[in-house]
């Protein structure tokens, strides 16, 4: 319930950012575009965020005849936790890892790479499609796919107001009158920063809670911190080409970094994951 309120305001931050920025840039009139917009993206986010995300990746549904140890795991798993069956994709790339998309657990989605397929045992990899179905069972999809559509169209208007402050351009003329703009360059180096905050942690929040509920679900957390461990140490070895808009998803961060780039990291420290594992596996 903690982490329910938690996100529940950080998705009203985002929001009220992103208005904030619409007002920036337009006045009264850009921040009612910019609620608009914001409507549109929870839909397009709610229906088709899972379609684009595999497709970008070359997602190929398979079933329990083309791949019968991964179709096997899911829907035994999908059973304990009592969720419907998920639809099951293979990705065809070499780093290990994998994600969980979909709007709701009734069209839901469990995706990972030939690169884990290839890297961990039957027990790591029940560990992490537990963790994907904790996901599905939390609909933690649909809320970082709504919080990724926010950053990504918060960087948008954070351009237009570069190019409004440039070029003197903000809405109606009383609007220009009343722009400062230098609060509308500072708006647009500020809100892309905050927005990217906000999304991580409306991500990491959600990492903790998927790794505890699919411990559970696998039945020993030593399982999946075995898989974490692996997981870190194949991403660093084969990086993956993969888009920061979803790099949220997948069970690690794809997108290695240290020094200041770890401060916008979609996940905590894997560290920090397996500790807690371990914590829990001593009541085990």
């Amino acid at each position: 319930m903690k982490n329910t309120a938690k996100t529940t305001l950080l998705m009203a931050l985002m929001t009220i950012l992103f208005v904030y920025v619409g007002k920036a840039i337009g006045g009264q009139q850009g921040m009612y575009i910019a609620f608009t917009l914001a409507v549109a993206m929870n839909f397009f986010s709610y229906w088709f965020s899972d379609k684009i995300v595999l497709a970008r990746y070359r997602g190929q549904e398979v079933n329990e005849a083309s791949a019968p140890q991964l179709y096997r795991i899911v829907r035994n798993l999908s059973q304990k936790a009592g969720l419907p069956m998920p639809k099951v994709y293979i990705l065809p790339n070499p780093t290990p890892n994998a994600f969980a998309t979909g709007r709701n657990p009734e069209h839901a989605a469990v995706a990972v790479t030939t690169g884990i397929m290839d890297l961990l045992d039957e027990n790591e990899l029940s560990g992490v499609i537990g963790h994907e179905l904790s996901h599905v069972q939390h609909r933690d999809i649909l809320i970082g796919s709504i919080a990724a559509s926010f950053a990504g169209a918060i960087g948008i208007l954070a351009s237009m107001a570069r190019f409004a402050a440039i070029f003197g351009m903000g809405g109606s003329d009383n609007n220009r009158r009343g722009t400062n703009p230098l609060a509308l360059i500072a708006t647009a180096i500020v809100a892309p920063i905050a927005a990217m905050l906000i999304q991580m942690a409306i991500s990491r929040s959600r990492e903790f809670d998927a790794d505890k509920g699919g411990a559970k679900l696998c039945g020993n957390p030593m399982y999946l911190a075995s898989a974490l461990q692996k997981l870190e140490r194949g991403v660093a070895h084969t990086p993956m080409d993969a888009s920061p808009s979803s790099a949220h998803m997948f069970i690690v961060n794809p997108l290695t970094g240290k020094g200041m780039s770890s401060l916008f990291r979609t996940h905590p420290l894997t560290e920090e994951r397996v500790q807690r594992l371990q914590e829990m596996a001593q009541g085990y």
